[in-house]
């Protein structure tokens, strides 16, 4: 079931209960991601997001980051199911996590095209529900606990009828429309095999009919 937004309200902690929370958090851990609180009240800790994406990304190639170097960009589709750590603070807000994975990768496109989600699991129903840019998702990791079963990140793309189309750039939206147009004909190639090798098996079934008895 997806949700629009986030919808539960907040519940602030005193820094007594953030430590008391991060030493029960640390204790059930399992894969060493654990969180560490600093004398000034910010904590940092791992978080992990899962790639849910169903366009292309255009990424820059690691020999075009020196300065000198030409720009070079490939867009292509991430394979399904992809999982990306992060290492992040209290107070990284959502936006600045999609901004920071998209610079981990050397993504190009602008981070105004995703929106992070939480994927939880209420009453035997799985929700789905889009964050705010101003959430902090380090703080739902530490309140949900280190179970990606009650609590896992799901980058996307916005909804089709959220697209921000302006922040795409010209080549972007040229590549889209060649990609497009591969997935069409190969379709296209797939379907017609499948009515060539269809059609032959009938033929050959008609010629044995009507061969003489």
């Amino acid at each position: 079931k997806d949700v629009q937004k986030e919808r539960e309200p907040h519940v602030y902690l005193s820094k007594e209960e953030v430590k008391e929370k991060i030493q029960s958090y640390n204790s059930s851990v399992t894969d060493k991601l654990k969180m560490t609180l600093n004398a000034n009240g910010i904590y940092t800790g791992f978080i992990k997001v899962q790639m849910e994406l169903c366009r292309p990304i255009t990424v820059q190639s690691s020999q075009s980051q020196g300065r000198c170097a030409p720009s070079k960009e490939t867009a292509f589709y991430l394979p399904a199911g992809c999982v990306n750590t992060l290492h992040i603070s209290s107070t990284n807000t959502v936006r600045e996590v999609i901004e920071a994975l998209l610079k981990k990768f050397f993504v190009a496109d602008n981070p105004a095209k995703f929106a992070l989600y939480k994927r939880c699991h209420k009453e035997d129903q799985v929700y789905t529900c889009k964050l705010s840019d101003r959430e902090h998702p380090l703080y739902l990791r530490l309140v949900a606990g280190p179970k990606t079963e009650m609590l896992s990140f799901v980058l996307r793309e916005h909804e089709t009828g959220e697209v921000m189309w302006e922040a795409f750039s010209i080549p972007e939206l040229q590549n889209f429309l060649r990609i497009l147009d591969k997935e069409e004909n190969d379709q296209l190639q797939i379907l017609k095999n499948r009515y060539t090798a269809y059609r032959g098996k009938l033929e050959e079934a008609l010629r044995g009919a009507l061969k003489p008895g």
